[in-house]
């Protein structure tokens, strides 16, 4: 047939482009445009992914909120990476401008997908199974039954209905041209599982964003036989949520007893590596007798309300200073952060007053000293075998009495005079455990404590014997955060939805009496699938062979 004259395909006409003309979208039209592409499913699972990369950083550079020491570090050990990833919050991703963006597009995201489709589905839910399609041929597992078992094509009908509501299906009887037919649909419960999946992850926004508000996070230094009180006060570094009250605070005491290390000693490969680190606690609450606990790493302590983690450890050498008349002006175990696996540490002793002159020092400690060609020292193993404690002194001033806060792991030498070590020409101090050496300019005298003889030790170990000769420090991270309990349900609902979004089939099925041209009738089957269901065709011939009797027949040949 051929096309009319004025036909745009029409021989020897030429395409009139400029009669074509696309709409435009004016404000509002893009603005659904782009509020469909945000709500669409494609772009949830985008941001969730964006979501999960966007959270890569901050496990490869120290959180403020979790590690602030470390973030001191890491300005120290790479001055000039660290403002750049500063300048991008990479120190602060989880509080981040760039996290939180994603955070609430996906949040807007999930929103858009959960609430259309949740009316969809009540929709859905109440509508009646779909007419029974004119050719049940052209479907999946598509089979046909003799109408023998019944007696009429109505009857065979009303077992199908009966028999599909009983294995859990929708039925509706329909009837066209004279030909009696059941339509059936069943695995909405995989849509429901769908929605409560995604509906869950939105929860578990919520409680994220709006519990986490409401918690705190706190970092605090415990030397063994010392303890802290959860107050606002008595942390090193504090992170409380936005909607934070520190009136909330309950103040338990907590007690570091013992540090137990175990390291690797058979091992010829692996010597020195950790195996396990245990910190013994005592806990007690405001008007309550202590109660003993422990704490390990990936297993915090539950109290009052906070979890208690393990995050780090180290050695606290118990330093003495006197003045030059014999008098005690400064006496503390000084924790020594930690340079390498086999726990080199440096740390800084300052002592302000009791002095003719405000005294820093720079300290090295070595758990099991070696020298290495050089001549610079190094420790070769984790725990104590030969410990060795070396300073380098400066006087003056400390910059302290302006009241402007100062960490108390850092010292600036820029306004002291060095008395020991570098270009000075006098050797640095160096102290093992029970040692006293005066300190230059006749300033005093400085003492490293043995711990261990002053707690009595046992009197039958050998002199050389230093194991417990040095303090250990335990880093503890006190965590509260009140939507927890609320994440795990989410969670748990989130992996209930999708295990039934994934394993439930959603399928429609069709039994028809269809009568042929020469008169006689037989039973068509066939199905649906809504995606991928491979047990389709099997799930149809079962039930033609339940309903017609072919299953009964096979069963019981003598029948």
């Amino acid at each position: 047939m051929s096309r009319p004259d004025d036909h745009i395909d029409a021989p020897g006409r030429e395409p009139d482009t400029a009669a074509v003309t696309q709409p435009k979208l004016g404000p509002i039209g893009w603005l659904r445009f782009a509020w469909r592409q945000l709500t669409s499913m494609r772009t949830a699972l985008l941001l969730l992914l964006l979501l999960a990369i966007a959270a890569v950083p901050g496990s490869l550079v120290p959180q403020r909120s979790s590690d602030p020491n470390g973030v001191s570090q890491y300005f120290a050990d790479n001055p000039d990476l660290a403002p750049v990833l500063d300048s991008f919050q990479l120190f602060d991703v989880y509080t981040s401008a760039w996290f939180s963006a994603v955070y609430l597009l996906l949040f807007l995201s999930l929103i858009g997908c959960v609430i259309p489709r949740t009316k969809h589905h009540f929709e859905a839910l109440r509508a009646r199974p779909p007419r029974t399609p004119a050719r049940l041929s052209r479907l999946a597992g598509y089979t046909e039954r003799p109408l023998d078992a019944f007696t009429t094509a109505d009857a065979a009908i009303d077992a199908a209905a009966t028999q599909l509501r009983q294995a859990g299906y929708r039925v509706e009887r329909y009837e066209l041209r004279g030909e009696a037919s059941v339509s059936a649909e069943r695995g909405y419960l995989r849509e429901t599982g769908n929605l409560v999946f995604h509906t869950a992850l939105l929860g578990v926004l919520v409680a994220v964003g709006i519990g986490g508000g409401f918690g705190f996070s706190g970092q605090r230094v415990v030397v063994e036989g010392q303890s802290f009180v959860n107050t606002l006060a008595a942390y090193d570094s504090f992170n409380p949520g936005r909607f934070f009250d520190d009136a909330n605070l309950d103040p338990y005491r907590l007690e570091l007893e013992e540090l137990d290390a175990v390291y690797e000693t058979q091992n010829q490969e692996a010597i020195g590596q950790p195996i396990d680190f245990t910190a013994h606690v005592s806990v007690q609450a405001q008007d309550g007798a202590a109660e003993p606990g422990v704490v390990k790493v990936n297993e915090p302590l539950r109290v009052h309300g906070t979890d208690v983690y393990l995050l780090g450890n180290g050695y606290a050498p118990t330093i003495t200073v006197r003045d030059p008349d014999g008098e005690v002006v400064f006496t503390d175990s000084v924790p020594f952060l930690p340079q390498d696996a086999n726990l080199t540490s440096i740390g800084v002793v300052k002592v302000p007053d009791g002095l003719a002159d405000q005294l820093g020092m720079v300290g090295f400690f070595y758990p099991t000293q070696s020298t290495l060609g050089s001549g610079a020292y190094t420790s070769t193993y984790p725990d104590l075998i030969y410990p060795v404690l070396t300073l380098n002194v400066y006087r003056g001033d400390l910059g302290i009495d302006e009241g402007t806060p100062t960490s108390v792991y850092t010292l600036d030498p820029s306004s002291m005079e060095q008395l020991t070590g570098g270009s000075t020409g006098v050797d640095s101090i160096e102290l093992m455990p029970g040692d006293t050496v005066d300190l230059p300019g006749g300033l005093g005298s400085i003492t490293f404590e043995d711990v261990s003889a002053e707690a009595g030790g046992d009197p039958d170990a050998a002199d050389d014997d230093y194991s417990q000769s040095v303090a250990r420090f335990a880093s503890f991270d006190i965590h509260n955060d009140p939507s927890q309990g609320w994440v795990l349900v989410f969670a748990m609902l989130i992996l209930a939805g999708l295990l039934v979004s994934l394993f439930v089939p959603r399928r429609r099925m069709w039994v028809k009496a269809a009568r042929r041209p020469d008169g006689s009738v037989v039973l068509e089957y066939a199905g649906l699938a809504r995606g991928e269901d491979p047990g389709l065709e099997d799930a149809v011939a079962a039930f033609a062979d339940k309903h017609s009797g072919t299953a009964d027949a096979r069963a019981n040949p003598s029948t």
